[in-house]
């Protein structure tokens, strides 16, 4: 099947070839005939099988084929999603087929100035990629008109839910018109999604191209036990040893990611963290830093576990498991993305051999187990130069006889410079002297 055989227009075609692709992933071609139909729809696929693809092209074909003659257009079609991060690469991905059909698209999500989306909207948009809360402070304002939606987007719905957004997706859902065509789309399938679904969407076909909640088959997963003290030696080790210039490594909380790109920097291979702390403008900066090849090892908590899209990303680490099964899926799906092959390791220490046997539970097979018989019993320590000098302060005194010091002179004695010593006049006694 190709994608002149789903019946795209010759400009999306061109778009599609100019991106590499040649034949659509199993979703697409499932997903792209069903939305021409106008039906709702219930997709799960893998996450990185082409999912944002599968609903971008249909709907930029549809709004092109009725531009509006007013200058200041208002929304047509909406796309919701959980993160900044996937906010940026969906918008991104949306503008590069909506310019060749000279539609507009925009992105709104919160971290950043609002005034600026203002003005964006107000010149008039066709398409606008969001996050549910900052959509919501705009339609609250009154800054944006979702009365003339025609399609609805819900990308990584179940992420969406386990942020918590289900109260601001449904107020959103109030500002939309009833008859819209909702397309929702989710790496996996829960009951919290089939009951969003049968609250949003309209006798929805159902789509499902991959088992459920299985990782991609395009990643060699693999587990490193390994002590948690020694686990920043062991990725900095497996860094070195395999020569890897591009690395997105996962730690569970803020301070674990920072501490561990200190420690990474320490060790001469560069470094940086992107977490909810992070500015909006450093976490840009940062993950294009990351996909230019500036920085060998990017450090991220799970806000970024389904937000990036970084193109033949070859390994991924996860430095800590994490607490929820589904995110392990979530995590290994940044590589081995759109046909390629990547690899993804864990290092587990034995308190995470619980959270282990859950992910496990969750694919229905055991990952396969791997030693580093070369992997070093001493290796160096950011703290080891700290550690000398105690081991010095604490070494035995050497058997060379000490100077003695020069003892004060005796009182009442004449001093070397021929002045005599007072004494110290003894204490008075009394009433005043005796008190303690």
């Amino acid at each position: 099947m190709s994608f002149a055989s789903l019946g795209l227009r010759d400009e999306l075609l061109s778009a599609i070839a100019a991106q590499g692709y040649t034949t659509p992933t199993p979703i697409q071609a499932g997903a792209i005939p069903l939305i021409f139909e106008g039906c709702d729809l219930l997709a799960g696929a893998q996450t990185g099988t082409g999912k944002t693809a599968a609903f971008a092209l249909p709907i930029v074909q549809r709004l092109g084929e009725n531009i509006p003659r007013q200058k200041r257009r208002i929304p047509r079609a909406l796309v919701l999603v959980p993160t900044r991060e996937l906010a940026a690469q969906v918008s991104e991905q949306m503008n590069h087929y909506a310019r060749r059909l000279s539609l507009r698209s925009t992105m709104i999500y919160g971290g950043v100035t609002i005034q600026a989306q203002i003005e964006r909207l107000h010149r008039g948009v066709d398409i606008v990629v969001a996050t549910p809360g900052r959509l919501l402070d705009h339609a609250e304002r009154g800054t944006v008109n979702l009365s003339q939606i025609e399609v609805l987007v819900l990308d990584e719905a179940d992420r969406m839910l386990d942020l918590g957004f289900i109260d601001e997706i449904k107020k959103v859902a109030e500002y939309l018109p009833a008859k819209r065509q909702t397309l929702l789309f989710s790496a996996t399938y829960s009951r919290s999604i089939k009951q969003l679904a049968d609250e949003l969407l309209d006798h929805p076909r159902r789509i499902e191209v991959a088992r459920r909640n299985i990782a991609a088959d395009a990643v060699t997963q693999a587990v490193y036990q390994v002590e948690r003290s020694r686990k920043r030696e062991m990725i900095s080790f497996l860094i070195r040893q395999g020569g890897w210039n591009q690395v997105l490594v996962f730690a569970r909380t803020r301070y674990g990611a920072d501490k561990l790109t200190e420690e990474l920097n320490f060790d001469g291979i560069r470094a940086a963290a992107i977490h909810s702390n992070k500015s909006q403008s450093i976490r840009t900066r940062t993950l294009a830093e990351f996909k230019r090849g500036d920085l060998r090892v990017l450090v991220a908590t799970d806000v970024a576990a389904r937000g990036l899209d970084i193109e033949r990303l070859p390994h991924v680490v996860n430095y800590d498991l994490p607490q929820v099964p589904e995110d392990y899926v979530h995590r290994i799906g940044r590589t081995g993305r759109a046909g390629e092959e990547g690899i993804a390791l864990s290092l587990v220490s034995p308190e995470e051999r619980p959270l282990l046997a859950a992910i496990e539970k969750l694919l229905t097979y055991a990952i396969p187990r791997r030693t580093l018989a070369e992997f070093p019993q001493v290796a160096a320590r950011r703290t080891m130069r700290v550690k000398v000098l105690k081991q010095a302060a604490q070494a035995p005194k050497s058997r060379t006889p000490a100077v003695k010091k020069a003892q004060p002179p005796a009182k009442g004695t004449p001093s070397r410079r021929g002045k005599t010593v007072a004494e110290r006049p003894a204490p008075k006694t009394g009433r005043r002297g005796s008190r303690s």
